[in-house]
């Protein structure tokens, strides 16, 4: 570690007080050594004169006595992205930055205001912004729903696609064209799903006579009532529909195909469905956010996460 020196005024100031009483203190400067970064060429002190000579730091004392931060610092934790952008254009300067943490479990943008020069000067990076991309409940009910774990009888799944009527979504004919060619079956429009829920419902009690799929892509489900003999409803099931639900708080809304899938449980059917690679999607729409950042603030974007 570099020595502090005294220059000599000081010296001589020190020489000064042999004969001043024990407990006295006399100010002085210590020069840092020229090669040092980021410290000041000197900085004031204070000498206690005695038998056991002291250095007391005035910056020690001076802040018992601040007023205003010596700096900026601290995280600002924001809900939405727009407040997000509006916080970080308040206070950025040139040199700030934004990250983004586009995948695993907790995603987040931040924004480094006091993030290092450019030209090669370093900066604390303690002044953030944060926005950690709170989930909808919208997007958890479908996600924690999903798949053949959290299959359900046919009351329970029509129930459910009752209640989310509202969160089904037309197919665009890019999508429509794309999707049925990729999964070779016939994606389903809201009311054909709701169709099918109530049909669900209906059937609610009976038992599968047969199911088979369709040159389309459909299946056919044939059910036979219990109590009685002769054939029941015949069902047309899509194999997938379309989900539209924002992914966060206050997000727009995200399209996600889901397949349509069931299951024999004995006579009766389980029902599930299997959103289409919903991380993927999820992970697309926070690098769109990283970009509606770094463009509505002008600062560089990366995809990562800051020095700690």
């Amino acid at each position: 570690m570099s020595e502090v020196t005294l220059n000599q005024e000081t010296i001589k100031a020190l020489k000064d007080l042999s004969t001043a009483a024990a407990g006295d203190f006399v100010r002085a400067d210590l020069e840092g050594p020229a090669e040092a970064s980021g410290l000041p060429k000197s900085v004031p002190a204070l000498f206690r004169i005695g038998a056991s000579p002291q250095i007391v730091s005035v910056k020690d004392e001076l802040e018992k006595w601040r007023t205003a931060p010596e700096r900026r610092a601290g995280v600002a934790k924001v809900t939405n992205l727009q407040s997000f952008i509006d916080l970080t254009i308040r206070h950025k300067d040139a040199h700030s930055a934004i990250f983004g943490v586009t995948s695993g479990k907790e995603p987040k943008l931040i924004a480094v205001i006091d993030y290092h020069q450019t030209d090669g000067v370093p900066r604390f990076g303690r002044h953030r912004i944060e926005y950690a991309f709170p989930l909808s409940d919208e997007w958890k009910a479908w996600v924690d729903n999903n798949g053949p774990k959290k299959a359900m009888g046919q009351g329970e799944f029509a129930a459910w696609l009752e209640d989310r009527i509202a969160e089904l979504a037309a197919p665009y004919d890019a999508e429509r064209s794309e999707l049925e060619t990729l999964f070779k079956t016939k994606i389903g429009t809201p009311n054909e799903i709701i169709e099918l829920s109530r049909g669900l419902e209906v059937c609610v009690n009976a038992r599968v006579k047969n199911a088979t799929t369709l040159q389309s892509g459909e299946r056919e489900i044939v059910f036979t009532e219990e109590h009685l003999n002769s054939a029941g409803e015949k069902l047309t099931v899509p194999g997938l529909f379309m989900i539209s639900v924002p992914p966060f708080v206050d997000a727009e809304p995200l399209r996600v195909p889901a397949r349509l899938r069931y299951r024999k449980d004995g006579g009766l059917l389980a029902w599930f469905y299997e959103m289409h690679r919903p991380d993927f999607w999820l992970r697309q729409e926070i690098k769109n956010a990283l970009d509606r950042a770094a463009r509505a603030t002008d600062l560089p974007a990366f995809e990562g996460a800051p020095e700690a």
